[in-house]
């Protein structure tokens, strides 16, 4: 078979419907694939997602599926979340151009300043959740400023599985709701839903979820007010940061206050991020002094910054295009393969035994949150576990005229906020590599992880949350 063969796709209903235990073999061959490759035998996650696509494009051809029909399948997972996917380019540029102009070390730079002893969670909190909205990104979070914290808290004597609990509801907080995290983008995509819409969805059960943690934060607090910040590690930092950026707020911070004004406002998110690009790189040019050219290759990709600070420099050398390569490429390949368990049927027969009983929206966004969780404990892949998660609950959310940003949302909060609580996880090993608390310990302090799916069960059952869908349910 040619690239250019041009034989018609047949259309699914001619060919049989998969039995059950088919579906559940091709699903569970999938899931023993990813786990046994990633834990057992190391093995590349792009390779396995590759893997998978034989097995089942293997079990779709017995079906009486032919390649082409086959590859038109995969086609149709992948075009649907274009849109999305020229969104995950932008998130590159966007912090590489954050980075050249200042913004992300005006928030460190001013953030230290606001510590105290006795609001040292609750501050520690708010400037992890800035820092992670700012980035998109927990790891980058937790790896910067978390350090940094960590380092205080260890200097005042507070315990530091509570301080690392504080940090990760933070960097969490940001990388389950920024416009620029590939988390959250990537749940908006696997869901078919709009960037925006599904922030919208979360702001339901996060902002309830970021109050109550941030009093029991600043509860917490107030018995540390007689301990000392280590003000002089403080002043290095900042010292640092001053020499190699001009630190004018009211100039740095445009780009992060165009970019969320202009999402407040309803512009697409090309639009505010290709602004807030454009911004950051004059700033970068006309007020700090960058080379132009150094500017624009940074887009590509950017270079580590000069602070003399290492965990500081790796932050600020984030970002460019090439850096979303690997989520970029392993999301087309895990939109490809739903696209075959979608088309050929073998979602919606798992779904008519497991799922269909359920009658309830609350239970269904009970389910979506277990299935995360469940997804994050075989698999470890927060990515995977969002992308299986939203295909096999897409269909029973159309049912019930649940708006699909319903859906994404509790796929993050059963997958993005589970996966630091668990140790074996690829964000668990690394909160814990780098903060130096092993992840059991923390758990119990990473509140807003913890509270947010519950928070997000016990309002689905009060029925508040629960978007309708704007448009009939798709046949």
């Amino acid at each position: 078979m040619t690239h250019n063969d041009t034989t018609v796709e047949e259309p699914p209903n001619i060919h049989p419907l998969p039995s059950f235990w088919q579906a559940l073999i091709c699903f569970t061959g999938i899931l023993l694939l990813i786990a046994s490759g990633l834990f057992v035998f190391q093995i590349s996650l792009h390779a396995l997602i590759f893997l998978a696509l034989i097995w089942a494009g293997l079990h779709t051809h017995s079906l009486g599926y032919s390649f082409t029909a086959i590859r038109s399948m995969m086609d149709e997972g992948i075009v649907r979340a274009l849109p999305a996917i020229y969104i995950f380019l932008l998130i590159g540029m966007v912090i590489a151009s954050f980075m050249q102009s200042g913004t992300i070390a005006s928030l460190l730079y001013f953030g230290l300043d606001w510590l105290s002893p006795s609001l040292f969670l609750a501050t520690g909190f708010v400037l992890c959740s800035l820092m992670s909205v700012a980035t998109g990104t927990s790891w980058g979070t937790v790896g910067t400023i978390g350090v940094v914290l960590i380092g205080i808290g260890n200097a005042m004597g507070i315990p530091l599985p509570l301080v690392a609990g504080m940090i990760v509801s933070g960097a969490t907080f940001g990388d389950k709701l920024s416009p620029i995290s590939d988390t959250t983008n990537l749940a908006a995509i696997s869901a078919g839903t709009n960037l925006y819409r599904h922030i919208g969805s979360m702001l339901y059960t996060t902002l309830p979820t970021f109050i109550i943690v941030l009093a029991i934060f600043l509860v917490w607090g107030l018995q540390y007010g007689d301990y000392h910040l280590p003000q002089a590690h403080l002043a290095e930092i900042r010292s640092a940061l001053a020499h190699s950026y001009r630190m004018n707020g009211a100039i740095t911070l445009l780009p992060l206050l165009v970019m969320l004004g202009m999402s407040m406002k309803r512009y697409s998110a090309e639009t505010s991020m290709t602004c807030s690009i454009l911004l950051a790189m004059l700033i970068a040019v006309a007020y700090q002094g960058r080379d132009t050219v150094n500017v624009i290759n940074a887009l590509w990709l950017n270079t580590p910054g000069h602070t003399g600070i290492a965990n500081i420099d790796e932050l600020l050398g984030r970002g460019g295009l090439y850096s979303m390569a690997w989520t970029l490429l392993l999301s087309i390949m895990a939109l490809a393969l739903g696209g075959i368990l979608y088309r050929a049927r073998f979602l919606q027969v798992l779904l008519m035994r497991l799922i269909a009983p359920i009658n309830r929206a609350s239970a269904l966004i009970a389910a979506t949150i277990a299935s995360g969780l469940a997804g994050n404990l075989v698999m470890g892949e927060t990515y995977i576990s969002i992308i299986l998660t939203c295909q096999l609950f897409r269909q029973p959310y159309r049912e019930k005229q649940l708006d699909l940003a319903v859906l994404s949302r509790s796929t993050e909060e059963g997958s993005t906020l589970t996966a630091g609580l668990i140790p074996w996880t690829t964000a668990g090993v690394f909160y814990a590599a780098t903060l130096g608390v092993p992840t059991l310990d923390y758990a119990a302090y990473a509140l807003l992880n913890v509270l947010n799916p519950l928070v997000s069960i016990i309002m689905a059952m009060l029925g508040i949350g629960l978007l309708r869908a704007r448009h009939p349910v798709e046949s």
